[in-house]
């Protein structure tokens, strides 16, 4: 019976390929060949397709049977054997690109790309994993209350590139915006100030159009990481192809189209009550007394977009970072702070503060 894998081996050495970011182009580290996406897909298209045509629910069942796994284990694992050397890989149901640990071929599930579950899109990886340590020192910089040993003798525990999979929404936001405004104008007289306030209704009506708002949906990553690496660049979107997955990890999307919508939906209207809050000008004062907003649903693209992911422990507590792949902004979680560091430089600002006070009345007193 057929393999439910593809392992992504170089055609001419049988080395493990991966998709290089510098060229663009599959890479083969053994022999140093190189291969466009296009020549690969075509190499590996029947070993997917076979792939993909195996009976994936009598093979689960098969290997649960094997594993003595029970029934929930059985629901949300999965065994495979790897194409290249035989051995057992054990991941969950939603992984989708991954790498055998035992020869170290880069590895992926077509079933996980059949039908609906191909994305539209993807985004290829622009920066390597050197990128993604020197970003990560950067953001180490200009942070002063950083313990010196955290970033002496701290060691980054695991990094991976991950294709994280993203619904892209359009739509339309028709909105309705009502508040009050002042201003106000003052005169003097020889006994009074006299003010004068002027109030004024406001009423603005909109539409504004979006196209590929985007929304990770992987159960796995966190929400507010993603959101603060964007945004993407989507002149880089290009249509998805397998043969970019090699050398990163990936997984299916978990998170649903109409589970993400919510978040979505109260981002873009948010987004145009301030565009149109931006037009209230000329005003000294403005209150918003009500907003009225209907979102017209466009199509949803499904995309696989590039993130590397960091972690690090210092302390016994783990730290995780996570940086675009395509641009290079990065996002961490709070960092340590050294608490004698930071007792010093308040001590210290208050001490020059103290002396510039006594230099300041003694001048005041020697004039």
């Amino acid at each position: 019976m057929p393999e439910q894998l593809t392992n992504y081996q170089c055609p001419n050495c049988n080395g493990p390929l991966r998709f290089d970011p510098v060229s663009s182009k599959l890479k083969c580290d053994s022999c140093g060949s190189t291969f466009t996406v296009d020549e690969i897909d075509k190499v590996f298209f029947e070993k997917n397709q076979e792939a993909i045509s195996v009976d994936a629910e009598k093979k689960q069942q098969e290997n649960a049977e094997l594993l003595q796994w029970n029934e929930e284990e059985a629901k949300n694992m999965r065994a495979y054997n790897c194409p290249s050397c035989g051995a057992q890989l054990i991941s969950d149901a939603n992984t989708a690109a991954t790498r055998c640990p035992y020869c170290g071929n880069p590895t992926v599930v077509p079933a996980q790309f059949e039908g609906s579950l191909k994305p539209d899109y993807v985004i290829p990886f622009k920066l390597i994993k050197e990128d993604a340590v020197k970003e990560l020192k950067n953001f180490y910089k200009g942070k002063p209350f950083l313990p010196k040993a955290f970033t002496e003798s701290n060691h980054i525990e695991e990094i991976k590139g991950v294709y994280v999979p993203f619904w892209l929404y359009d739509g339309t936001v028709d909105a309705h915006l009502r508040g009050s405004a002042t201003t106000s104008s003052s005169y003097e007289t020889d006994d009074e100030i006299v003010t004068t306030t002027r109030h004024f209704r406001i009423e603005r009506d909109g539409t504004v159009e979006f196209q590929k708002v985007p929304a990770d949906g992987s159960s796995k990553m966190p929400d507010d990481f993603m959101d603060s690496i964007e945004p993407f660049d989507y002149k880089d979107l290009v249509p998805f192809q397998m043969s970019y997955l090699p050398g990163y990890l990936a997984d299916k999307y978990d998170v649903s189209i109409e589970e993400d919508a919510e978040r979505v939906n109260q981002r873009i209207k948010n987004t145009t009550i301030s565009l149109l809050e931006e037009t209230v000008t000329g005003y000294q004062t403005y209150v918003s007394d009500k907003t009225n907003t209907t979102i017209t649903p466009g199509t949803v693209h499904y995309a696989f977009l590039p993130v590397w992911l960091l972690s690090t422990q210092y302390q016994g507590k783990n730290y995780l970072f996570a940086m675009n792949g395509q641009t290079g902004k990065m996002i961490g979680d709070d960092l340590p702070i050294d608490k004698t560091k930071m007792i010093l430089r308040f001590l210290l600002i208050t001490v020059i503060g103290i002396a510039l006070l006594y230099v300041i009345l003694f001048q005041v007193m020697g004039a």
